[in-house]
């Protein structure tokens, strides 16, 4: 994260409204979020939290409004991993590096090696999605998003299909990644996880923070 301007915040998110039919999904959404600070976006079913991450990730368009994050792009989690299923764990990792980036397939291998191992299941590397945990899935879809080291990392329901062990381990995990520098944003309906791993936490009602 060299040159990064330390009073800019990686992620600025201002008046953002989106409307689906007579529908309005977000209704002025703005915040910002700092390096190294991990944000939690609460809210029912329907109120916009994933729509809000679909937004900054460039997956969803939204009628007004702006979002800045810093390098143009942002790494996400998907709430069910969203792995392709016939390649393995470290051909998911490289897909994104090798063919939208243009990295070697060499050095893609080797930043996925080193996030596998990072994440301590660099030895399922040759697993395909089906073959893994579901804590290990989610291991390896984190370390997918950050193989193109995105500042900003989302993660939407990031603890939906875990035990309570591997939720303890996935919160260390998350908050190493936001000792490093790295800027997190989850959605999530999970109030213990969100008050353990969060340093702020926003509650969106009827698509708008309150």
């Amino acid at each position: 994260m060299e040159g990064a301007d330390l009073m800019t915040p990686p992620l600025s998110v201002r008046d953002l409204h989106l409307q689906r039919g007579t529908r309005e999904i977000l209704r002025g959404v703005s915040f910002t979020a700092d390096r190294g600070e991990t944000v939690v976006v609460m809210g029912a079913s329907g109120s916009g939290k994933t729509t809000i991450l679909r937004a900054i990730a460039g997956l969803e368009r939204y009628d007004t409004g702006e979002i800045r994050v810093e390098g143009g792009r942002a790494g996400m989690v998907f709430q069910f991993h969203c792995l392709f299923e016939h390649l393995s764990a470290l051909d998911n990792i490289c897909l994104a590096p090798v063919h939208a980036y243009r990295v070697s397939r060499e050095d893609a291998v080797q930043r996925a090696h080193e996030l596998l191992t990072a994440f301590g299941v660099d030895h399922r590397a040759a697993a395909l999605p089906r073959e893994l945990s579901g804590g290990e899935a989610q291991r390896v879809a984190i370390a997918r998003a950050l193989a193109v080291d995105p500042r900003v990392l989302l993660l939407d329901e990031p603890t939906a299909s875990l035990d309570p062990e591997r939720r303890t381990e996935l919160g260390s995990l998350l908050t190493s990644l936001a000792r490093d520098g790295r800027t997190l944003v989850i959605a999530t309906h999970d109030e213990e996880f969100a008050r353990a791993c969060g340093t702020r936490i926003l509650r969106l009602v009827d698509g708008a923070l309150v």
